[in-house]
């Protein structure tokens, strides 16, 4: 599957492709942590086979968009543990069209001349998308395509960072403030979604790749996360029968889970770093 392609025009200040559709939410959580085994994952979710690319599954302490981190998805009527799909779905044709505009208006301004057809073409297809890594907007049809139970994956994390941007005692912001249900840090899983073999840019150095694809979806914030971020929050599953449900209902069902933990719910276990873990996971202090 390739990214969506659209005639070009010439490039007029502007100008954008009809019919295009983004999520309209607000970004959320970039940055999170899974420290857990396989036998944990099987006390929640059920009848999975394990790819070789799993391994050992080793603890992630610090999982940021573009990597790549297991999820149990639903594919060719199995459901499976892998960890082939990179964080970030596909943005949206309009937003890529908009960003190549911007740069070849600097190219023109540089040049001075219009850029031709075939290179404004180019320019669209080689945009770098680094991914949509939360959904909020599930009305839109750029999500639509994948709401489907085939698309639905859970994606396994044990604490999840937001970006606090308050200042603490040291006057320095205070940075990513890390929640989770309790100290221990016990594994919960976020509703996902997937996209298989997409075609796209994703860093300019790599050029061209193919490859799956995830993000999970968002909602208002419980009190908990809203007292550092005030507009969302993941959508989390903490039950089999939740899981169940987000893996094989029809949206019509499955879209009940997109709501909030109830207030009350997690706690924050670390502030102002870019890792986390129980401490059999965190690297050692350097001693100077």
């Amino acid at each position: 599957m390739r990214r969506g392609a659209h005639r070009h025009y010439a490039l007029k200040r502007g100008h954008r492709v009809p019919g295009c559709d983004t999520d309209s939410g607000p970004t959320v959580c970039n940055l999170y942590s899974v420290t857990t085994n396989v036998e944990a994952l099987r006390a929640l979710v059920r009848d999975f086979e394990v790819a070789i690319d799993i391994g050992n599954l080793p603890p992630q302490i610090g999982v940021f968009p573009d990597y790549v981190a297991p999820i149990i998805r639903n594919r060719d009527g199995i459901r499976e543990l892998t960890k082939a799909a990179r964080w970030g779905l596909p943005g949206s044709s309009r937003v890529l069209y908009e960003a190549a505009q911007k740069r070849a208006q600097k190219i023109q301004a540089k040049k001075g001349r219009d850029l031709s057809v075939d290179e404004f073409a180019e320019m669209v297809r080689m945009e770098p998308d680094r991914g949509v890594t939360n959904v909020r907007n599930v009305d839109s049809s750029h999500w639509r395509r994948w709401l489907g139970p085939e698309f639905r994956c859970v994606v396994p994390f044990t604490s999840f960072s937001e970006f606090d941007n308050t200042e603490g005692p040291d006057g320095k912001k205070r940075g990513d403030t890390w929640f989770a249900f309790d100290a221990d840090r016990p594994l919960a899983f976020f509703a996902g979604i997937w996209a298989p073999q997409w075609t796209s840019v994703r860093k300019i150095s790599e050029g061209m790749v193919t490859t799956d694809l995830f993000a999970f979806l968002t909602c208002e914030p419980n009190d908990v996360v809203g007292s550092i971020h005030m507009k969302a929050m993941p959508v989390i599953l903490t039950t089999p029968e939740e899981v169940e449900t987000w893996l094989t209902a029809p949206w019509s069902a499955a879209k009940a889970l997109q709501r909030p933990l109830p207030d009350g719910v997690l706690q924050v276990v670390a502030v102002g770093r870019k890792e986390d873990g129980r401490a059999e996971f965190m690297p050692s202090p350097v001693v100077s």
